[in-house]
């Protein structure tokens, strides 16, 4: 098991960002556009007091030249987590691959991949550290 410098701010601000997540989801339910979902979770990181940016740009950089390629992660925490955020049938390979190339552009090393077209969040929830 690897161990992340500063784990534990990590994991408490993780716990405040699920917990809006399941907020919004028992409001709104499963079946709308993910839009809707940032929006309303949006709001709710930012009711909290946290530092919330939305649709944050983030350059890719490849042989030191900044490349603005239109990389954009849904929602980036405290400047230290990455929501990235889906309304589908079900979480798959490449939504996981996503969120691990916004870790990687961000300098990140918590992810969170929320679905919120599922009956139970809990399913809909997938945890990823770099």
């Amino acid at each position: 098991m690897r161990i992340v410098k500063g784990m534990d701010k990590l994991n408490e601000l993780s716990a405040r960002i699920l917990g809006c997540a399941f907020e919004v989801h028992s409001a709104l339910g499963p079946g709308l556009l993910e839009s809707a979902y940032e929006e309303c979770l949006f709001y709710e990181l930012q009711q909290t007091g946290l530092n919330v940016e939305r649709q944050k740009s983030m350059p890719l950089v490849y042989k030191d030249v900044n490349l603005d390629a239109g990389y954009r992660v849904d929602l980036l925490v405290e400047n230290s987590i990455v929501i990235e955020i889906k309304s589908v049938d079900a979480l798959n390979d490449v939504h996981v691959a996503q969120t691990l190339t916004y870790l990687k552009l961000s300098g990140c090393k918590l992810g969170l991949l929320i679905n919120f077209n599922v009956k139970s969040l809990k399913q809909g929830i997938k945890r990823l550290i770099i």
